[in-house]
C-alpha cells in the first residue's frame, strides 16, 4: 500500500464505522435524506425562477441558500453512499479528488455563513428603511451582495486549502468520512503550524463576524419594531427574521456540535456522524424552514399542489 500511495498518490479513507448488518439500512437512509435535500432545494429554485410573483431581491438572495446546500450534500453524499457499500479496507480515493472534495465542503461551510449574512442585509433594510428599499436593493446591489458572498468563501478557501496543498505526504489515510483540510495537512510529516494557525483563526473570524452581524441586524430590526406602532410591519418583521433565524440556528447548532466534538478524540465515532449531519441537516430543513414559512412561497406551492391533484382527478 506504501508504494502505491506514494507513487499513484491514493489514499485510504476511514470512513463510517458500519456493520455489515446495518450498512443497507444506513445506505437507504442517508439516500433518502439526499434524495429529499436535493427534490426540495431543485424545487424552491425552479419555483422561484419561474414565477414572477417572486422575482425580487429577498427571494433572488435566497436562491444563493439552495445552490450552496445542493453543493454541500453533493460533495460529500454520492462518495459517502459508495463507501457505506464497500469494504473499509477498499475505500480509496486519489489525492486529486481528495483535495476537490475538501475545497467544496468548505465552499459550502463558509457560504452558509455568507449567504446568511447578505440575507439579513436585505431584511434590515426591508424592514428598517422600507421607503428606500427598491432604491437600494436594485439588481445590481442583488448581484454584488451574491458575488461579495461567494467571492470571500472563494477566496479564503482557496487559501486554506492552498497551504495544505503545498505540504509533502508522508501518510495515507484519511481519519473521516471524507476529505476536509485539516484531513489533507495531517497526511504531512512537515510543521503544520500555519495550517493549524490559519484554519482555526479563519473559523473564529467567519463564525465570529456572522454572528455579530445577525445579531447587530436583529437588534436594529427589534429596535424598529419597539418604537413603530405599524402592526402590519411588526408582523412582517417576526415572521420574515424568525424563520431567518430559525435557519442560522440549525446551520450554527450542527456545525457547533461537529466543532465541539473535535476537542474529545474518545468521541470521534460521534464526531465523525455529526460532521456529515452538518451536510444533511440544514440543506434538509432549510426548504421547509425557509421556503414553506415564507408566505409567499407557501402559497406558490399550495396553489401547484392543488392543480395537480385537480389534473389526476
Amino acid at each position: 500500500m506504501d508504494n502505491l500511495t506514494f507513487t499513484n498518490s491514493i489514499l485510504l479513507v476511514e470512513g463510517l464505522k458500519v456493520t455489515p448488518q446495518s450498512s443497507q439500512s444506513v445506505f437507504i437512509m442517508f439516500l433518502l435524506a439526499y434524495i429529499f435535500a436535493m427534490v426540495s432545494n431543485i424545487g424552491l429554485i425552479f419555483l422561484i425562477s419561474t414565477e414572477k410573483n417572486l422575482h425580487d431581491p429577498m427571494h433572488f438572495l435566497f436562491c444563493n441558500l439552495p445552490l450552496n446546500d445542493i453543493m454541500g450534500t453533493t460533495v460529500i453524499m454520492p462518495r459517502l453512499l459508495q463507501d457505506i457499500l464497500t469494504e473499509p479496507s477498499e475505500r480509496y480515493i486519489s489525492y486529486a479528488e481528495c483535495a476537490i472534495q475538501a475545497y467544496f465542503v468548505h465552499i459550502f461551510a463558509a457560504g452558509c455563513h455568507y449567504v446568511l449574512m447578505i440575507m439579513a442585509f436585505d431584511r434590515y433594510v426591508a424592514i428598517c428603511k422600507p421607503l428606500r428599499y427598491t432604491a437600494i436593493m436594485t439588481n445590481k446591489m442583488v448581484i454584488a451582495l451574491s458575488a461579495l458572498a461567494w467571492g470571500l468563501a472563494f477566496l479564503f478557501v482557496t487559501i486554506m486549502v492552498g497551504l495544505s496543498l503545498r505540504l509533502s505526504r508522508c501518510r495515507y489515510k484519511i481519519e473521516n468520512p471524507f476529505c476536509d483540510n485539516a484531513s489533507l495537512f495531517k497526511l504531512s510529516c512537515e510543521n503544520v503550524s500555519v495550517n493549524n494557525v490559519f484554519g482555526l483563526v479563519y473559523t473564529v473570524v467567519a463564525l465570529s463576524l456572522s454572528a455579530l452581524s445577525i445579531f447587530v441586524t436583529y437588534v436594529k430590526i427589534a429596535t424598529v419594531c419597539i418604537t413603530s406602532k405599524n402592526k402590519a410591519l411588526n408582523s412582517k418583521a417576526i415572521k420574515t427574521c424568525s424563520t431567518h433565524l430559525a435557519v442560522y440556528l440549525i446551520m450554527f447548532l450542527t456545525g457547533a456540535v461537529f466543532i465541539f466534538l473535535h476537542r474529545f478524540p474518545e468521541y470521534s465515532d460521534n464526531r465523525k456522524l455529526a460532521s456529515i449531519m452538518f451536510h444533511i441537516v440544514p440543506p434538509g430543513l432549510n426548504p421547509l424552514v425557509y421556503g414553506l414559512q415564507t408566505k409567499e412561497i407557501r402559497e406558490k406551492v399550495v396553489k401547484l399542489w392543488c392543480r395537480k391533484k385537480i389534473m389526476i382527478t
